[in-house]
């Protein structure tokens, strides 16, 4: 009863770090729901975004959306009046909201790692097998997947209760309850460090691809610096996004995983309010730069937005004429950021009409060395493009 009783004391902090976190956490809320919401509003505004790979982004930027709504401004409100205010409903309520968007995005994050890796090591296959009803059925997966986890501690297995400064709420990894326990070492295995080993396995593979089939240009085109320029900024793009997706998914959820594992070897006690709340802002912190990564940054986006949306023109070059800025080659590498770019891709692009005839050689080379048909090629170049 005493443990109980100190899991929801109140702690002893000054005034000014709650307001100090109130003012960080609105912040976050802000510019998550700002990001997103720009997010969705190209998906929606530009019919040519609604690709099927861009579905998972879309999904992303919901769940981060919905996340950042539900959140922050509960936070912001407990942060000023220094306790959790809104009883013990409303605690299971906001500690259910954030475990089932957070989830989900973790979920998404795994599922757009795996989608790039198919369409870069097996394109003709993807092109195959991929459909919308497909893409539906994952993405309702995913959801799935969260919900179960999220409703656990509703119905027993853990339960929800304010942590930290008690300003907040997540599931209780705190108590060493055979319960406690058992959810907290599941959750961080299912959720955190096998999609880690995944997405880790997916885009060192993906860089290995593109490397391999990048060398054999360098053979086909010793003649010129050309393939082996491209060939080298497509592998040194690949390897900085990938180094961008694993660091910032590592920081957003390693610090929820180590404290919580702190507290599952028997060592709670060592655990200060401070510790236990800087997971929670770290976390939600996530729903302001995966807009940036996964969509903003991807040249669709930037010049759908900047038509769109009065005030942000300078997110992508316009033409004369007032339409969409064109692309140049180093534009279009960039417009695949959102799913990585796949080496067919680059080789199609060229950066002077004097190059063009040699590159188109240098695939026909390719064709017939790997027997891929010149249609099915073509293809999958168009499918990633696109």
């Amino acid at each position: 009863m005493e443990s109980q009783q100190q899991i929801y004391k109140r702690p002893d902090v000054p005034d000014y770090v709650h307001y100090i976190i109130a003012f960080i956490i609105l912040i976050i809320g802000t510019l998550g729901v700002t990001g997103n919401t720009l997010v969705m509003f190209a998906f929606y505004s530009n019919k040519k975004l609604r690709s099927l790979p861009n579905y998972f982004i879309m999904n992303l930027a919901l769940s981060d959306f919905l996340m950042a709504i539900t959140q922050s401004p509960v936070f912001f409100i407990n942060s000023l009046y220094k306790e959790w205010i809104f009883g013990e409903l409303g605690c299971k309520i906001y500690a259910f909201c954030g475990a089932l968007f957070g989830i989900t995005s973790m979920i998404n994050l795994l599922a757009i790692s795996i989608d790039r890796y198919l369409v870069i090591t097996k394109p003709l296959q993807t092109i195959q097998r991929n459909s919308k009803r497909r893409i539906s059925l994952a993405i309702i997966s995913i959801w799935l997947y969260s919900l179960a986890w999220s409703l656990a501690p509703l119905i027993g297995w853990s339960s929800y209760i304010p942590e930290g400064l008690m300003t907040s709420c997540t599931w209780n990894y705190v108590s060493p309850s055979p319960a406690n326990r058992s959810y907290t070492m599941m959750l961080c295995c299912f959720v955190f460090f096998i999609p880690l080993a995944i997405i880790l396995y997916c885009y060192l593979f993906m860089f290995l691809s593109v490397r391999k089939v990048g060398r054999d240009l360098d053979r086909l085109s010793q003649k010129s610096g050309f393939g082996k320029q491209q060939s080298m900024r497509s592998e040194w793009k690949l390897a900085k996004i990938a180094a961008v997706v694993i660091v910032v998914y590592v920081l957003s959820w390693a610090p929820y995983a180590c404290v919580t594992l702190v507290a599952w070897a028997g060592y709670a006690n060592l655990l200060t309010p401070y510790s236990k709340t800087l997971p929670a802002i770290i976390a939600k912190a996530s729903t302001i730069y995966n807009p940036f990564i996964y969509a903003i940054v991807h040249n669709k986006y930037r010049a759908t937005l900047a038509e769109k949306v009065p005030g942000l023109s300078c997110l992508s070059r316009v033409q004369k004429n007032g339409g969409l800025a064109s692309s140049t080659n180093s534009d279009t590498l960039d417009s695949n950021f959102s799913r990585q770019p796949s080496v067919y891709t680059n080789k199609l692009h060229t950066t002077t009409d004097n190059s063009c005839t040699m590159v188109i050689g240098e695939l026909d080379l390719m064709e017939k060395r790997s027997n891929i048909s010149r249609a099915s090629f073509i293809s999958a170049v168009n499918r990633e493009t696109s």
